[in-house]
């Protein structure tokens, strides 16, 4: 055996025992290109391109779409405002490129973007990224070190979002003209080092500097000054409040890396605002405003889809599935409000949610209820605690309700009409003993003689159609139960300032690797921050304590025990009523594109990997003249 080939076998086998048993130190302190909280990345050092595109996919034409509400504002990283689309709380969207971009094909993985390598010490105490020297601004200045630091400062000073997320990350300080090295508050952190690469980074310059008018600018405000970005595209031109179109940026300084290889391939993006979903769907049957449109209706994808453009096999319907983590999806209750305070009356709420009648009536069979917050996956708990689980939650087994030891987390079934009355039954029995009683025909509070009112708060009409069942069962119970729909730019505010009873529609994303982000979303801290993702007010100090344990897991079985742990307590304390998921993405597009046979499993579609094919455009164009 040669000296290489040893060393490559001694690599492999380190490699390994660094998956199997946290051991990721062995490979400390060596700059790296890809990076992975799961193991090895399938691409390896040889990175060329995503595997499912295609690299000589043609650049040009145009993708419309739409958008719901409106915007006032070009920056998403405040809590002031409504971004415009194309933006992104989280992230670059179209005009900021980050550190690294993540893989659109494999869990917890990301790649060089700005930062063409990375690395850590065993003890996770810090992270340097190294700066790519062809990075630029679209003014053609150079991405700095100084951008990365005063970027990484004003997001953790003003998004609360990125506040949570980097949370124990102190500082960034510059050790040359191309690495900055990040300072972290405590050691054993395993994903900080890899989600630095989230960071978005902003040019300094640009928003230090004064608009056309000699004003000086301000990141901690809403603007419609178009910011200079770093991205694909800049914005070529706006209507406040009802269209922005995007360019593609010719001499893009990235468009040779391997993430961005056979992607980003169209001219122009146009996004025209509606104020309902109803009016867009009209001109998505149309033309012309929307080429690819989601479809979230399963009443619809059944049934609507029947316009003359599909039968002319102008617009296609496809549906892709998807290996990634489903979204926790739930009516959400705010325990700020007294009325939720008590486990036993959230825990009522969950028994009067009728899932399986709706699925039938209303969904056409389609969807599955969702019974965890990390569904899908390894890291959803299930059964009663055992091995390292059950050793964590007995740490705190005095402030934990018993029957999570012993009863294994179900959620009420309505499969008979039986069972239906039997939960409703069970409902009362609760409301009950939490203190209310039914007293002519009305919940209401035993002592105050106070009525029991939950207002649902939604932003499309949609909604109503989610709601209603529940809020009928309600009703049944004696609880006076209403639904406000308010437009998006209220709703906004509202959830932000956590001005509402209950939510009737609320997704929380979880990842493969779950960390940092679980402090915004479920943390005592978060709940008292404006605009914070912790929608549910939840102030627990096991689930603070929990929230530590997974960003602090020592490895895999660690993360997974720690996960599940976190999981179950959610659960038992019913803090929402999980709804439903499908597991594919359902889309209809109008047939202008050019598509890569194979689509990424993990996110299920890329459209960023189709192309515009120019006669079927044109044809289309002809055919339907509406919209654009």
């Amino acid at each position: 055996m040669t000296v290489g080939r040893a060393r490559t076998l001694l690599k492999s086998v380190l490699m390994l025992a660094a998956f199997a048993g946290g051991l990721q130190a062995a490979f400390a302190d060596e700059w790296r290109t890809t990076s992975s909280l799961i193991g090895e990345s399938k691409y390896g050092d040889n990175f060329q391109h995503y595997d499912y595109v295609n690299p000589d996919a043609p650049k040009g034409g145009t993708l419309n779409s739409v958008v719901l509400g409106t915007f006032d504002s070009f920056n998403p990283y405040i809590v002031q405002g409504s971004f415009a689309a194309g933006f992104a709380q989280f992230g670059g969207g179209l005009l900021y490129d980050t550190l690294m971009e993540q893989a659109t094909d494999e869990g917890s993985t990301s790649h060089t973007l700005i930062a063409d390598a990375y690395k850590y010490p065993a003890d996770y105490s810090s992270a340097t990224y190294r700066l790519d020297p062809r990075a630029k601004w679209h003014d053609g200045q150079p991405i700095t070190t100084e951008d990365v630091i005063w970027s990484f400062q004003v997001l953790k000073a003003n998004s609360p979002m990125y506040s949570r997320y980097f949370e124990n990350v102190t500082d960034a300080v510059a050790i040359s003209d191309r690495e900055v090295e990040f300072h972290f508050s405590q050691k054993g952190n395993r994903e900080l080092p890899k989600i630095l690469g989230d960071l978005v980074v902003l040019p300094k310059h640009w928003w230090e500097g004064t608009d056309a008018k000699g004003k000086k600018r301000d990141i901690t405000r809403p603007t419609q000054e178009p910011p200079l970005g770093s991205a694909a595209y800049k914005i070529a031109s706006f209507k406040p409040g009802s269209e922005i179109v995007w360019q593609r940026v010719p001499d893009y300084w990235a468009a040779k890396l391997p993430v961005k290889i056979g992607r980003e391939n169209f001219d122009r993006q146009r996004f025209t605002y509606f104020l309902d979903d109803n009016a867009s769907w009209q001109a998505f049957t149309k033309g012309g405003f929307q080429d690819l449109r989601p479809e979230s209706r399963a009443q619809r994808w059944a049934v609507e889809y029947n316009f003359p453009a599909i039968k002319a096999g102008d617009v296609i319907k496809a549906e892709y599935p998807t290996t990634s983590p489903e979204s926790m999806q739930a009516y959400v209750m705010n325990t700020r409000r007294p009325l939720f305070q008590d486990v036993r009356v959230r825990e009522a709420l969950t028994h009067a949610y009728d899932f399986e009648s709706m699925n039938r009536t209303i969904f056409f069979g389609a969807y599955t209820r969702t019974d965890s917050y990390f569904e899908g996956g390894d890291l959803a708990s299930s059964g009663l605690p055992q091995g390292k689980e059950l050793e964590i939650l007995q740490q705190y087994r005095d402030k934990l309700p018993p029957e999570l030891f012993t009863q294994e987390f179900k959620l009420p079934v309505y499969n008979t009409p039986q069972s239906g009355r039997e939960n409703l039954r069970k409902a009362y029995e609760l409301l009950k003993q939490a203190g209310w009683i039914n007293r002519g025909d009305k919940l209401v509070n035993e002592k105050t003689g106070e009525p029991f009112r939950i207002e649902f708060l939604g932003n499309d009409p949609v909604d109503e159609r989610v709601a209603a069942p529940l809020i009928d069962n309600l009703k049944r119970l004696g609880i006076d139960a209403t639904l406000r729909i308010v437009d998006d730019s209220q709703y906004t505010n509202r959830t932000r300032a956590f001005d509402f009873d209950m939510l009737a529609l609320a997704g929380f994303q979880q990842s493969n690797s779950p960390g940092n982000e679980q402090r915004d979303f479920f943390s005592t801290t978060a709940a008292d921050t404006s605009g914070s993702r912790n929608l549910a007010g939840i102030k627990n100090p096991v689930v603070d304590a929990l929230i530590d344990r997974v960003i602090f897991a020592t490895d895999r079985d660690d993360l997974m025990a720690a996960t599940h742990a976190l999981d179950r307590v959610l659960l038992w304390n019913y803090y929402m009523i999980p709804q439903w998921h499908l597991g594919k993405i359902r889309v209809a597009y109008w047939n202008k594109f050019g598509i890569p046979a194979k689509q990424p499993s993990y996110l299920g579609i890329d459209q960023n990997s189709w192309w515009i094919e120019p006669d079927k455009e044109k044809a289309l164009a002809a055919k339907y003249k509406s919209g654009n």
